[in-house]
């Protein structure tokens, strides 16, 4: 686990970048962020941030999406990564989780997680090493290993997601929502998961989550972004105990916990609006 009190090596870092869809949609509006090399670091946020697309300017996946970094930087372990396929991405050690759990339906679970380790040529015996570590931090997944994974459950299929991205041994998981669509009992289990690989494997985290209070328990920084800039930043303890972020995201004020409806009203103007 991080030590609040040192200085930790900056693994990523996005410099200021920004991102246009289809030549003319500007998303994302000069963000910046830094992930330190062994934590777990959330983007919050509510839909249509932007969390998603600075996950996927990271891992240049926005292609796909006729969508493209247009001006700043990406630098990963010191070297600029705007350019590169996300196949390079992923030899290079980061890879993606998409939201909403994607997974081969017609394939089992287990044929799921070794197409993980497709790219991988260090042999039969090390990736089975690699597939028992999984069913290790996953032990719902061994006992539905070979059943097709379009009829496991939402949760199982997360734990499928999580653990195919395992599998190509990556240094950094970029982590998209989660906890979408998951009960609560389920969604504090995946994060105790993360945090467990975290601890125990050495796993940079940057994960994007809409759930600002779990998330906060589990990272140790975060950046709050909104109509795509970086509005608040900070350790995630200290961000936890800041006043906006308790009545704008955790639906708390100093008198108590208050309605969604309240929350939405804005009755007290955000200081970064000001």
């Amino acid at each position: 686990m991080l030590d609040a009190g040192r200085t930790h090596e900056a693994l990523l870092e996005v410099n200021n970048i920004e991102v246009i869809y289809n030549h003319v949609i500007l998303v994302l509006k000069g963000v910046s962020l830094t992930v330190p090399k062994g934590g777990i670091t959330a983007l919050l946020g509510g839909n249509g941030a932007g969390k998603t697309t600075t996950l996927k300017a990271v891992s240049n996946l926005l292609h796909s999406e006729r969508g493209e970094v247009t001006k700043g930087s990406i630098t990963y372990r010191g070297e600029k990564v705007e350019n590169r396929s996300p196949s390079d991405m992923v030899e290079n050690g980061v890879i993606q989780v998409m939201e909403g759990r994607h997974c081969f339906e017609h394939l089992t679970v287990e044929e799921n997680l070794l197409t993980g380790a497709y790219t991988r040529k260090d042999g039969r015996a090390a990736i089975q090493q690699d597939l028992e570590m999984v069913y290790a931090y996953f032990p719902r997944l061994r006992d539905v290993r070979r059943s097709q994974a379009g009829y496991t459950s939402g949760g199982e299929q997360q734990m499928t997601a999580i653990g195919r991205a395992l599998m190509s041994r990556p240094e950094t998981i970029l982590l998209d929502e989660p906890s979408m669509g998951l009960a609560p009992q389920l969604v504090e289990e995946i994060f105790g998961i993360v945090r467990g690989l975290n601890e125990n494997e050495g796993v940079t985290f940057l994960l994007a989550e809409q759930n600002t209070n779990v998330a906060l328990r589990f990272a140790h920084t975060g950046y709050i972004l909104e109509s795509g800039r970086v509005v608040m930043e900070g350790k995630a303890d200290a961000l936890r105990e800041n006043p906006d972020v308790k009545e704008f995201y955790l639906g708390m004020s100093d008198t108590g916990r208050r309605s969604y409806r309240d929350v939405r009203s804005y009755r007290r103007r955000k200081r970064w609006l000001s």
